[in-house]
This record gives C-alpha cells, structure tokens and sequence, in this order.
C-alpha cells in the first residue's frame, strides 16, 4: 500500500547521541490491586533536529506519555516507572521544583486545547512575558518585545494590539499560534506536540505544521509529533512509532511504514484515510472493534480480537517487540506473530 503526500520536513540531522532517550515508560492507574496501565513499556530516541511521531487512535497512551515526560500527571493516583532521560538526566526522577526549573526552558509543550490552556482572565502577553520573566530573568518591559516579535514569528497579524487581548478575543487558529510562542519564548531543545492541529481548518492545520517544521530546520530543535492523522505523519515524521493499548506495535521510517506496513493495525489505519486516486463511490474499510476490544498484553496480542488475520498463537502468547526486515530508510521493529506481506495486502 502506497500512499501520495506532500512533504513539508526538513532532511533530519545525524547529531549522535539521542537528546530524549526514554526506556521502558510505564504509567498505571487505579488501586494498586487492580491498576489500568495506560502506558505499558514505550521506549523510544528522539535527537537534535529529528521529528518523532506517536501515532494511533485516542486511548492508545499518546498523550500519557507525553504527560509523564513533562511531569505533569498528578502526583496522587498514578505510578510511573521507567526512564525519560534528557541531556544525562532522568526527567522521571526529578522533584517538583527541579522539573519546573526545566519545563518551558529546556523542555516545552503544545497542548491539544489552547482556550483551556491558556488563562482566560490573563491578556495574552503577560502569559508569552512569564516564560521569559521565569527562566531567563527579564524584566516584563524587557521581555514585551520579544513577545511581540514572537507572536509575529508565529504569523499572528497586528502583534501589538494581541498582546493586549484576552484568549477568547482570538480565533482558534491564533490561540494555537499563541501556544507556539509561548513553548518558543526560551528557545526549548526539545518540543512536544500533543495534536496542535485538532478542531482547525485544514488551511490552519497547514499553516501550523509549516511553522513547526521551519522551527526543527531553523534551530535544530527535537519535536515529538503526537497525533492520530497520519496525513500529518506522512508530511513531517522522520521516524514513526505505532502504539496500540499503551504498547508500541510497529517502528519504521516515514517512507517504508507508508509504503510497507507490516503491522495489521498500522495496515488498517492506513487503510481508513480517504484516497483522493481511489474509485468514485469506493468504501473505507476501517479497522473493526473499538479500542475497549482488547486482551491483556501479558497473555495475548492486544490487538487480537481486531485482528483480519489473527492465528491462535495471538490469544495465546504476548508478542515481543522485535527488529525485522530493514526497510529502505533504516532498521524497522514490529510486535506481531502474523504480519502483513504485499502477498496478503
């Protein structure tokens, strides 16, 4: 299966070693005699100027992972074991303080909703100041213009008079640009972005994901791209790692996982985008099931029971995630004990 896109990445820097390097994250729920594991053993690089993306349907652990990197869970509730190092240190294993000292200067992040993210009693430059007055010491007269000068990166039209409004005075295109600016303010190495193009026009959409990928050529930033449209994988991602149930089930480059997908889930999730070149009339098949429909990874294939081609090794026995075939762009990992062939696709 093939699939046209147009592509808006840079060519990716090899700089070595891993920026983020996060091992064996896992984040439970619940009572502890009977916890929800949201987040089940995700391992993943992430290095300087690279776009990784998290990829798969809503309840699949995208955004807890991203939440637990940053330290923003509730401390109450929860367990997280794991690792997420950045630059030599554990992320996981700092306290409050030493994480706040961190978060917006060295780490940042888009959120999914910007009007519950931003405060909606607070004029929209004193929210981009704070960043600034917080991490780098300005002045609020000193840091004023910065953010203006942010803002007008970030393509917000008449940047002065914006910085007197109110979150709810702007469209939600410029509330999401906002956002941008304010992870921008200190010039962060590493940037994730939960679904920063969700409830926009596909115009917007664009225009946002133009931005962020000029800011990963420009500054060598790392980005962590969270989302489930693989329209805007297919423009962006380096590398991308498919999760399932809090697992991730197939790793591959940009170009073989379109070209190649080895992975039934990854099969079906390209299967159910709507194809432009596709007959008049010509029905999606989308994956079956919902994402309730699962079987404990610890004795099955999660994926199992929504599965075209299960065999009965997949209730029985959990798949390991393992490196198969290289494609064309690098190494690939896959967690199946059935995949998908160019005979059987």
């Amino acid at each position: 299966m093939s699939t046209q896109t147009t592509d808006i990445r840079p060519a990716p820097r090899a700089d070595g070693d891993a920026l983020l390097a996060v091992r064996d994250l896992t984040v439970e729920f619940g009572a502890r005699k009977d916890p929800f594991r949201a987040v089940d053993g995700v391992s993943f690089d992430v290095r300087p100027g690279q776009i990784v993306g998290l990829v798969g349907e809503s309840g699949c652990g995208k955004s807890v992972t991203s939440l637990a990197i940053m330290g923003l869970l509730p401390k109450r509730g929860n367990r997280i074991s794991g690792s997420a190092v950045f630059e030599g240190t554990d992320l996981i294993s700092l306290s409050d303080k030493q994480m706040r000292d961190r978060r917006g200067r060295d780490v940042a992040m888009i959120f999914q909703d910007p009007l519950s993210s931003l405060n909606p009693v607070i004029p929209l430059g004193i929210q981009v100041t704070e960043v600034m007055e917080r991490h780098r010491g300005l002045k609020r007269k000193q840091a004023m213009p910065e953010a203006r000068d942010l803002l007008e990166k970030v393509g917000i039209p008449d940047p002065n008079r914006r910085l007197k409004d109110y979150p709810h005075q702007l469209s939600g295109g410029m509330r999401q640009r906002a956002l941008i600016a304010m992870a921008l303010a200190c010039q962060p190495r590493l940037l994730i972005a939960d679904e920063p193009t969700t409830a926009l026009d596909v115009t917007i959409q664009a225009q946002i994901l133009t931005l962020l990928t000029d800011l990963v050529r420009d500054s060598g930033t790392a980005l962590i791209m969270i989302t489930h449209d693989l329209g805007v994988v297919a423009g962006m991602c380096d590398e991308v790692n498919v999760l399932y149930a809090g697992r991730i089930v197939e790793r591959a480059a940009r170009h073989d996982l379109f070209a190649d997908p080895r992975h039934p889930y990854t099969y079906g999730l390209l299967g159910s985008i709507p194809r432009l070149d596709s007959p008049r009339g010509q029905r999606l098949n989308p994956v079956p099931g919902s994402v309730a429909d699962n079987l404990p990874w610890t004795s099955a294939c999660a994926f199992a029971p929504r599965c075209s081609q299960p065999i009965a090794q997949c209730r029985e026995q959990s798949p390991e995630l393992v490196e198969t075939d290289p494609g064309l762009d690098g190494p690939r990992l896959l967690r199946c004990f059935n995949p998908i062939t160019k005979e059987t696709s």
